[in-house]
């Protein structure tokens, strides 16, 4: 049973929410603002966290801010309809999703399976029987171990959420060749879960912004503008 922390000061989304999650088989922990979720998440992390981005004490930037400095589990920003800003600065900040005020329940219950369907196809293998696309991958500089999440360049550990990871991942497979947004789109998100360009656009940023973090030259990520983007292998 997978444990989701929802995090949200609006106590009828925190009772309702929590209600579908619970009747689709998660075990769920409700907190009403970022310090107070940050404080339970010190002592044990859930399997992710979905977190409303406006908060008093802590809102959802600085509470993603400070997981982010020490883990990289899913997290999925709840926002209003005006907060197209919040929105891609969340991205680039290491979000994996968001989903828009007012939401349809059902899609927030598949967007959390997508994520977690997708983090548990990285994660070790208890038996041991790794798949073609479990292997370790080197790409010139770049290696990437999907069963251990681990992603290097030059040497030197990235870390890299999961959708930054199969982003990354899908690229590297097949250096020179160009992946569209929709292709990717596909690799990051389950067919029934629908998200635009920009959120592709922001989690590749976001990307690059950590692999430059390892080497400021990094530049084996090409956009193609209108077409989409590409790896090319150093």
């Amino acid at each position: 049973m997978s444990k989701i922390a929802l995090v949200d000061d609006d106590r009828n989304i925190l009772t309702s929410v929590s209600m579908t999650l619970e009747a689709e088989g998660f075990e769920v922990e409700t907190y009403n603002d970022g310090q107070a979720a940050l404080d339970a998440f010190n002592k044990k992390l859930p399997d992710m966290a979905v977190l409303d981005i406006k908060m008093p004490r802590m809102d959802g930037m600085d509470l993603l801010q400070r997981l982010r400095q020490k883990s990289q589990m899913p997290v999925i920003f709840l926002t209003s309809k005006d907060d197209e800003i919040d929105e891609v600065l969340g991205l680039r900040m290491g979000a994996d999703d968001y989903v828009k005020k007012p939401f349809s329940q059902r899609l927030l219950v598949e967007r959390i399976r997508a994520l977690l369907r997708r983090q548990e196809a990285i994660s070790s293998d208890a038996e041991g029987t790794a798949s073609p696309e479990a292997k370790v991958m080197e790409r010139g500089n770049l290696r990437m171990d999907p069963l251990r999440h681990a992603v290097s360049w030059k040497g030197k550990d990235v870390s890299l959420t999961v959708t930054e990871f199969l982003l990354l991942q899908a690229l590297a497979q097949r250096p020179g060749f160009v992946k569209s947004r929709d292709q990717l789109m596909d690799v990051a998100y389950d067919d029934q879960v629908y998200v635009d360009d920009r959120t592709i656009d922001s989690h590749i940023k976001r990307l690059r912004k950590k692999m430059r973090s390892a080497d400021s030259d990094f530049a084996a990520i090409e956009t193609l503008y209108g077409i989409g983007y590409r790896y090319n292998e150093e």
